[in-house]
């Protein structure tokens, strides 16, 4: 059995199409996006599309999961009272408006509304496989290298799973996690002592310093999972220009210019700066852009 897991496309068309390029060829039985299809990049509705509009007869339809720019998408629309009222007036929102106004008018903010928390994929004789944005516990916990092991083993029990695949701070990792000790119970027909903590990184923005969009596969043998991080390279001077020929950098103003230098630079960007704004007590405007700049160059490297 082979499942590939691709996670944080972004509207990023670019980066989308060489994933599914990579993966026609593989022989997949199981294909999962793992939320955060949309926003930060110019082209969610097209994105969109290509993954409800499904023409790959050697790719199986995708399963989703929701992300948490997904759901923001929603609550945006809604102008939900579980986000800050202030933010609906600020200009520092302008790129999250500009994508849920182009999603609502396309007509694809239903769809997302329909997208689960987390999946179990049926794998009969192989560990259980629980995927799910942030952790099954809340789409914005974050899972990377910093996870202490007790953490990996408890979110690993606590699903009953012998992997778990997260996405959601665009930086690959694959760590095994010893189970035992712990008390999972027995996957497969043999003796499964550790589990798989992953995360996928990021089709459409990686912060890891490598552009490439990257994706998972897992392939299944026996009683055991062997999972690979993928990375597709693509011409991203397609996606650059698009921030500006879509008009999301013009509407959607410095959220915008931020995801365009994130992408310019496969760092994260968007929340260092909001961290240190926060800190020490600055308005998010330009101002206070080009003070973290100047502070930061190494940052702002181009990948």
């Amino acid at each position: 059995m082979r499942l590939a897991v691709i996670a944080d496309i972004h509207g990023n068309l670019g980066a989308l199409e060489a994933v599914l390029q990579d993966l026609r060829p593989l022989g997949i039985d199981g294909l999962y996006i793992n939320g955060d299809v949309v926003n930060r990049g110019p082209d969610s509705v097209a994105c969109m599309r290509r993954v409800l509009d499904w023409p790959h007869a050697d790719l199986p339809p995708p399963v989703f999961t929701l992300g948490n720019h997904d759901d923001l998408m929603l609550l945006w629309h809604a102008r939900s009272p579980s986000l800050p009222a202030e933010w609906y007036a600020d200009p520092f929102w302008g790129a999250t408006d500009w994508s849920a106004r182009q999603l609502e008018r396309a007509g694809l903010l239903a769809p997302i509304a329909a997208w689960p928390m987390s999946l179990r994929p049926h794998t009969p004789g192989l560990p259980q496989v629980v995927i799910a944005h942030g952790s099954p516990q809340h789409y914005r916990e974050a899972i990377g290298t910093f996870t202490p092991p007790s953490r990996g083993a408890e979110l690993l029990v606590a699903a009953e799973a012998g992997v778990l695949v997260a996405s959601h701070i665009h930086r690959p990792m694959l760590r095994q996690v010893g189970l035992r000790e712990v008390g999972l119970p027995q996957t497969g027909s043999g003796e499964q002592p550790e589990g798989w903590l992953i995360n996928t990184g990021a089709v459409g923005a990686p912060f890891d310093g490598d552009p490439r969009a990257r994706y998972l596969l897992l392939d299944g043998q026996g009683d055991r999972w062997t999972p690979t991080i993928c990375a597709a390279p693509y011409d991203r001077a397609g996606v650059l220009e698009r921030f500006e020929t879509s008009g999301l950098l013009d509407e959607g103003g410095l959220s915008a210019l931020i995801f365009l230098e994130e992408l310019r630079s496969a760092r994260s960007l968007y929340t260092p700066f909001w961290e240190w704004t926060s800190a020490q007590g600055l308005d998010k405007d330009a101002a206070s852009w080009e003070m973290f700049r100047s502070l930061n160059p190494q940052l702002f490297v181009p990948a």
